[in-house]
């Protein structure tokens, strides 16, 4: 962490629902005069689209996996380069991804490739990534194989990691604001199928091949990063969702409770919340829960507070100097 030059982390899997916090926080630092800039993690993969679809199916022939969760398919020393470098000087190395024909046509690149390295501009206030490695942190997924270590799946994964050397690798360390957006698996599932047969053209079939693909990964990377967060926001469906592989729509918010969980809540005033937010209530001394079509608003209320928070610290770091 650095009080000069503060980190704001969104991190979710693919499908969780991380856009929504982006625009929100985009709406907090227009409204707010807060210059920052923002990464996607999609920015940090290894390999472009074409070369990435041709690593999964030679990984397939050879019965491995390979997923964009897992360190191999992705630049983590990179993008911990980058937050060590903000967080120290205000700069750092980054590029961006051409997701669609919209960033396609923006980069001048084409779909599912990456512009050149770039530096960040100088003169932001705060650096905000929303992708999947925001809080990924090599210890976290160790521990947590370490105390599995009598499964043998988990054994052979060990084995792997360590023929790979994924090790030192700690995102996690530098972000001042690290917030975790955590669907329940079946609606995240749903939300993924929806939102890559109607925005990528994929066959429900093939979606569903991916995520059965990726879980190994999906429960070594992914999970382990919400006990780190500062906070979870966690989307419960009140609608019935067993079957996440039929269902095609997605269970809008006011058919949804939001469950927040606060790493440190004795830095907030529950009773001032759940008055700003109505139907609000706590299960937990350090969990709220509230109505789902009062997510944007909650974000706001308890994201904007912090934000300044780390903008004070960062504007007395410049005074000092």
């Amino acid at each position: 962490m650095s009080s000069k030059h503060p980190i704001i982390a969104v991190t979710g899997s693919s499908g969780a629902g991380t856009t929504t916090f982006r625009r929100i926080f985009d709406s907090i630092f227009q409204r707010e005069g807060i210059t920052a800039f923002r990464i996607d993690g999609n920015s940090f993969r290894r390999y472009d689209r074409k070369r990435m679809q041709h690593m999964v199916a030679l990984a397939e022939e050879r019965g491995q996996c390979l997923s964009h969760f897992a360190p191999e398919a992705n630049f983590l020393d990179r993008l911990e380069g980058l937050f060590r470098e903000y967080s120290r000087s205000g700069t750092g190395l980054c590029r961006r991804y051409a997701e669609n024909e919209e960033l396609a046509e923006l980069y001048e690149v084409p779909v599912g490739a990456f512009t050149p390295w770039m530096e960040v501009p100088s003169g932001t206030d705060l650096l905000f990534y929303d992708g999947m490695h925001g809080g990924c942190a090599e210890n976290s997924w160790s521990n947590r194989e370490l105390s599995a270590s009598h499964n043998p799946v988990i054994i052979k994964r060990r084995k792997k990691m360590k023929e790979r050397k994924i090790r030192g690798i700690d995102i996690a360390q530098w972000v001042d604001l690290l917030i975790g957006v955590v669907p329940v698996v079946n609606l995240e599932w749903i939300q993924k199928i929806h939102r890559d047969t109607h925005k990528k053209q994929h066959s429900p079939e093939s979606i569903t091949h991916t995520i059965m693909r990726r879980m190994s990964d999906y429960i070594t990377y992914i999970t382990p990063q919400f006990s780190l967060t500062d906070i979870n926001f966690q989307r419960v469906p009140l609608s019935d969702t067993s079957n996440p592989f039929e269902l095609r729509e997605i269970p809008t918010l006011d058919e949804s409770i939001v469950v927040i969980r606060f790493r440190e809540p004795k830095r907030f005033h529950f009773p001032a919340l759940l008055k700003q937010i109505n139907g609000s209530w706590m299960s937990r001394r350090n969990t709220m829960v509230i109505p789902g079509g009062q997510l944007d608003l909650a974000i706001k209320i308890i994201c904007t507070p912090l934000v300044h928070e780390l903008l004070e610290r960062y504007r007395s770091a410049q005074r000092d100097e």
